[in-house]
């Protein structure tokens, strides 16, 4: 059985002469690859149309899905009337509401005096004059 025309079947052939040209040509014939007729090539027409319907159809559905999560999570967000962040920890401090990585966990949280200034502090800039 040949693999799509490509690979002809290795099936036992009569002994033919080595020099027969009828039978080296249509050795070669069966090597060359088979064109597909107008019922293949019609078949595979449809077959990439089917395949490229199902894509756009799977990226409608991935798109509104994510679509109707966002919705949902607007939604949540206004009737708790405020961030995620607050609703967690309302107990927590502003220094730490600005800093992400004291929200990971990744850096400690150190405490932040209202009116305490920096030791160093730089010379005010001079006009040029």
């Amino acid at each position: 059985m040949a693999l799509f025309g490509l690979i002809p079947d290795r099936s036992p052939e009569p002994a033919a002469p080595a020099g027969d040209a009828a039978a080296d040509a249509a050795r070669l014939a069966a090597l060359q690859p088979q064109h597909p007729g107008p019922r293949e090539l019609r078949a595979q027409a449809v077959h990439r149309l089917q395949i490229g319907l199902f894509g756009l159809a799977g990226m409608l559905l991935i798109v509104s899905l994510a679509n109707v999560i966002m919705d949902r999570a607007k939604l949540v967000d206004r009737t708790t009337g405020g961030t995620p962040a607050a609703a967690v920890s309302p107990s927590a401090s502003p220094s730490t509401a600005n800093d992400p990585l004291v929200d990971m966990g990744v850096a400690p949280e150190l405490p932040v005096a209202g009116g305490a200034k920096p030791a160093h502090q730089a010379p005010p800039a001079s006009s040029g004059n």
